[in-house]
């Protein structure tokens, strides 16, 4: 039997312990930074294997898994493993809701993280035809800043080990299971936050002409704020600007004295995302000085943008038509904006980030990342599987 018939025999024989895994992971999400059940989970589920693991960080892990062919050959592989800080609605997924309020895996890590434990059961089958060092990373906090994948990076573990290439997925509701979609270079956006408080004049709602009302300024900074992607940024340069939250005011009949504002800047370089985070000031300060109040403001830089490395990129489209035939591997003809921490990891080793999808109206799994009704296809583990374990087992 040849190794591309073995791995996908092996991901068929797991595919009932990878969903149980993922619906017991979904019934116990952590936040960012707070997996601590989920690290014990996995350290225990690769025990089983008898794959040693380390902890650079206080939580998540990293499976090293020795090969018996001996060679200097290093490729690492990433899941993330922390969930959001919110609750979940869907009848697909009832069965298997959070039992931890206000934590819900609705962006698909829990699935990562199953996935992850998947292949490294079928690798450790496969441990005779497996060259090298595979390290498996079971990330935390990607969901939020400063990105575990930053935190990884820093404590040097990856770079002490000199991995050749890093690959790693995310599932994809506007995909179907049974295909991945991924391109060669800019991927996905970098996100960036800003915040910002207008203070103005708080007073009676019936006497504006005796305050300043940092209501209508906030209103008129939103407006405004929305001209600098049209008006200020070359048209060919993909970018966001969008304010997510507004907070101000605590009865229909009085002016408060501040306004908060929170957002997002999406962009696919640091000097895009230099000059939006100079004009919102340039627009917040106009706006609060010629009314007589005043301002803060706050811009905080995210993650840097997504940018698959041509070799790796070309070996993850080869390895998923190889799999299960040309048809399968989706070319993007654009990147997305959302933004992703495995960026981190693509600063110091070449590496690829692809979408496998788990998207159908059969699981309800078509809503949107960050949905509350976000769920994932059990099909996805039949794609997911087979194509990591085979970027790990074959080189060429």
């Amino acid at each position: 039997m040849s190794l591309r018939l073995k791995i996908l025999e092996l991901a068929k024989k797991y595919q009932e312990e990878m969903v149980e895994t993922r619906r017991y992971l979904h019934q116990h999400p952590e936040v960012s930074y707070k997996e601590f059940e989920t690290t014990k989970f996995i350290k225990t589920k690769l025990d089983e294997l008898g794959i040693p693991h380390e902890s650079p960080l206080e939580t998540g892990c990293i499976g090293v898994l020795q090969g018996r062919i001996k060679s200097d050959r290093v490729i690492a592989l990433r899941a993330d493993i922390d969930a959001l800080p919110m609750d979940e609605e869907g009848e697909a997924k009832k069965e298997f809701f959070s039992k931890n309020p206000g934590a819900a895996h609705c962006c698909g890590h829990d699935a990562h993280t199953s996935n992850l434990l998947g292949v490294a059961r079928i690798l450790t089958d496969l441990k005779e035809e497996l060259e090298g060092t595979i390290l498996l990373v079971f990330q935390p906090g990607e969901e939020k800043l400063p990105g575990g994948g930053k935190l990884l990076c820093d404590t040097g573990f990856l770079q002490s080990r000199n991995v050749d290439a890093i690959y790693g997925l995310h599932t994809s509701p506007s995909h179907s299971p049974g295909t991945i979609a991924t391109k060669e270079g800019p991927l996905m956006g970098s996100p960036d936050e800003f915040e910002i408080e207008i203070f103005g004049k708080g007073g009676h709602a019936a006497r504006p002409h005796e305050a300043i009302d940092p209501i209508v300024l906030a209103s008129q900074f939103v407006s405004s704020a929305q001209t600098i992607v049209s008006r200020s940024v070359d048209p060919t340069e993909p970018a966001v600007v969008t304010v997510g939250r507004i907070e101000g005011g605590t009865a229909h009949n009085v002016i408060p004295g501040s306004v908060k504002l929170w957002g997002t800047v999406r962009t696919l370089n640091s000097e895009t995302a230099d000059l939006i985070a100079s004009r919102l000031e340039y627009i917040v300060k106009g706006i609060t000085d010629g009314a007589g109040g005043a301002y803060s403001f706050t811009f905080n830089k995210g993650y840097p943008a997504v940018n698959n490395t041509p070799e790796e990129t070309e070996h993850v489209v080869r390895e998923m038509q190889e799999l299960f035939g040309e048809e399968t591997a989706l070319i993007m003809e654009r990147p997305i904006m959302a933004g992703e921490d495995f960026s981190f990891y693509q600063e110091h080793f070449p590496g690829a980030f692809f979408f496998v999808g788990s998207g159908s109206d059969d699981s309800e799994s078509t809503y949107v990342w960050h949905h509350p009704k976000y769920n994932v296809d059990d099909r996805f583990f039949q794609t997911a599987a087979p194509l990591m374990a085979s970027l790990a087992l074959r080189k060429d």
